[in-house]
């Protein structure tokens, strides 16, 4: 299975161009309309990971794989797409359209967990077929969104995130009993998962006196009772990514929140998410965003 597909390559690979302010913004969100399957340029989606969440409304049937299952759309679906889990669609020429907005997890930072509902966690529903009363509310729901971004409101992104909230609720809903059929994880998911979840009980850092304890992959390892190699070996199963490259964007995305939200100087920000000299913290962070913390900060 290839790598998962990241953000930047969506863009590249899809619409052949790049936002202007994608790096420099702490979470990203858009909405698209989605396409009826047709022309020359038309290309099967491979199956694998994409590191953003995906929400996507599609109108018409088709197979849509993800992880072990496959499930067959017969009319409509809501469908929850989440960077531990590959996916794909079979028989895309049956799609008439639809829309989707992709988000990342940085988007909704101090706003809530998405990991905490099932169907952004591996073992949830993912799929869920909805009736033609569903399909006009929801697609009522996703031109809330296109109106929204398009607009000058200053807290637009406040908005579009409560937008994404209502469709998660309104899928839950559909599926009061998820719970009770859900299938138990492996042990590599359970350790990524568990793995994530001591990951974020270090974030949001609130007080510059305050440090991140856990740095490394084997602080994890430590604290999750396994041996670093069986960690490093269940995250690169579950997320296509290292045990490193997963910790190092979490705390570059927090990097950019403190340095975006805080007053705390560069030296404080770098002390506090555990770097002892604030030159090693520069140089990790334009390795990440390609600008200095000073400059990220004044754009």
């Amino acid at each position: 299975m290839s790598k998962g597909e990241s953000i930047q390559e969506f863009y590249e690979n899809k619409y052949d161009f790049m936002p202007d302010n994608l790096r420099k913004e702490i979470g990203h969100f858009n909405v698209f309309k989605l396409e009826p399957y047709v022309g020359k340029g038309a290309k099967p989606a491979p199956y694998k990971r994409r590191d953003y969440f995906k929400i996507t409304l599609v109108k018409g049937n088709g197979k849509f794989h993800y992880a072990d299952k496959v499930v067959e759309v017969q009319k409509s679906a809501i469908v929850f797409s989440n960077p531990q889990i590959p996916y794909s669609w079979e028989q895309r020429d049956r799609i008439i359209g639809g829309y989707f907005c992709i988000f990342d997890q940085a988007f909704f930072h101090h706003y809530g967990n998405l990991n905490q509902y099932s169907l952004f966690q591996p073992d949830g529903n993912h799929v869920f077929e909805i009736t033609d009363e569903q399909l006009k509310t929801l697609s009522a729901t996703y031109e809330r969104m296109f109106e929204e971004i398009n607009s000058d409101y200053i807290h637009k992104y406040d908005v579009l995130r409560t937008i994404v909230f209502e469709i998660v609720h309104f899928a839950l809903k559909m599926a009061p009993s998820d719970n009770l059929t859900k299938h138990p994880l492996n042990a590599a998911q359970r350790i990524s998962t568990l793995f994530l979840e001591l990951l974020e009980r270090q974030f949001p850092i609130d007080d510059p006196h305050q440090i991140i304890s856990l740095r490394s992959a084997s602080d994890y390892a430590e604290k999750l009772n396994v041996h670093v190699n069986h960690l490093n070996r269940a995250i690169k199963e579950t997320t296509d990514k290292t045990t490193s490259q997963i910790i190092g964007e979490r705390i570059v995305q927090e990097a950019k929140i403190l340095l975006r939200e805080t007053a705390w100087s560069v030296s404080e920000i770098a002390y506090a998410l555990g770097f002892t000299e604030v030159t090693h913290f520069n140089n990790f962070f334009k390795k990440h965003i390609q600008l200095s913390p000073m400059k990220f900060r004044n754009i």
